[in-house]
């Protein structure tokens, strides 16, 4: 008789009213803390602490894999353990028959194969060879370490456990700390369909957003009255500041929502997303203006080469860059970052300010140069790992450290 686990992504652990026990077994749903109400559930969960999830094994001799509630979040760059146990009776099975699987959820029936284990023999998957390892922190230990985090490591992870005919399966979330920005190309608004949007926000260093990380820049301040596309095919668009050119004043803020639209045929903007960069952007100090294919030239005789738009508001987020000055970019937009606001700046706000596509031959600006740090490997200075204790029966919690 097979048992499956189950994981509670949305109960986060609390120091205050300690852990919770969580199943879809032969046996009831426990609570630990019987004083623990649905009130103060709520509040808790409203606070964004975690709560840790326990997994009971039955006697039956199944598998049981429990993985870490919630997210682990890292950086593009950074190590990560996407963590994962399993506990199989009797004991002393043959640790050369089970195996290992994770894959990455990368649509509602599509999966996407990373790394697999059969006893000492393993194997890693496309864009993660050399990336991706088992943990191997002891006897039921099924977590893997990704090194040098990419943007499209980002995702829905399962880990998936298998003992002859027995097996069970577990979920993780990895998120990556970034920026979300709105982005649409020399040709105008609306212009691109899906894939385009996906190519455009590639060229610009970046992907497309998900939804949850639209969400969240949207509850930072992100305002924004063009709809765009994004990853999963689904156009939207987030409203601070509700108005009557953006869906109606008298409508609430939030993220407005066009649903899933034909991907070939319909077109909009984008909404992209970066991460932390592996170099520096800065501003091109000279003594005069220059024209785009200039400022080319520019860039490229001080070893750098003309920043894209993504590393612009990676360095605004992460480099706290802050610069009154307009500066050509690689897709030939106009461009500056300012984090502290003036009135000289444009503006009461913080952000990227984006005066349009000028004319790349008569018009003269600044540029915004991005100079690649080659001394840097994965796993090298200023990257993260996030942790988590296996505390006997549950993951206990996670901390950061800098490696």
């Amino acid at each position: 008789m097979l048992h499956f686990s189950v994981i509670c992504p949305s109960l986060q652990f609390s120091r205050q009213l300690g852990p919770l026990i969580c199943g879809k077994m032969s046996f009831a749903v426990f609570i630990l803390t019987s004083a623990l109400s649905v009130s103060s559930l709520t509040a808790d969960t409203e606070k964004g602490r975690r709560k840790v999830v326990h997994v009971l094994e039955d006697d039956t001799g199944a598998v049981i894999v429990q993985t870490a509630p919630g997210k682990v979040v890292t950086h593009r760059g950074g190590s990560i353990t996407l963590p994962c146990r399993f506990h199989h009776e009797p004991e002393n099975t043959d640790p050369a028959r089970i195996r290992i699987k994770w894959t990455k959820v990368t649509d509602a029936l599509q999966f996407e194969d990373v790394f697999v284990a059969l006893g000492r023999q393993q194997r890693v998957f496309g864009s993660y060879r050399g990336r991706v390892f088992l943990e191997q922190a002891g006897p039921g230990d099924a977590s893997v370490i990704i090194q040098n985090v990419t943007l499209e490591d980002y995702g829905r992870y399962e880990c998936e456990v298998t003992n002859d005919m027995e097996d069970d399966t577990g979920f993780v979330n990895l998120d990556l700390e970034g920026v979300v920005f709105p982005y649409y190309p020399r040709e105008g608004r609306y212009k691109l369909n899906y894939h385009q949007a996906e190519d455009a926000c590639k060229q610009q260093d970046a992907i497309l957003a998900s939804h949850s990380q639209l969400h969240k820049a949207w509850l930072e301040g992100l305002d924004w009255c063009n709809a765009g596309w994004l990853e999963d095919g689904s156009v939207q668009y987030p409203i601070s500041h509700p108005r009557d050119q953006c869906g109606r004043k008298d409508t609430p803020a939030g993220v407005r929502n066009y649903g899933y639209r034909h991907k070939e045929d319909e077109r909009y903007d984008a909404f992209c997303f970066t991460s932390k960069l592996n170099g520096k952007v800065y501003f091109l100090k000279r003594f005069k203006k220059v024209n785009y294919a200039e400022a080319m030239k520019a860039c490229i005789r001080d070893g750098s080469v003309v920043a894209k738009v993504g590393q612009l508001y990676a360095a605004w987020k992460f480099q706290l860059l802050d610069r009154c000055e307009a500066g050509w970019l690689e897709d030939g937009s106009i461009r500056y970052p300012i984090v502290n606001p003036r009135s000289r700046c444009g503006g009461s706000q913080p952000g990227v300010r984006h005066l349009g596509f000028p004319d790349k031959k008569f018009r003269l600006y600044g540029v915004y140069c991005f100079r690649e740090n080659k001394d840097e490997t994965a796993g090298g200075t200023g990257m993260t790992k996030n942790m988590w204790r296996w505390h006997g029966t549950h993951w206990r919690d996670f901390y950061s450290v800098s490696l």
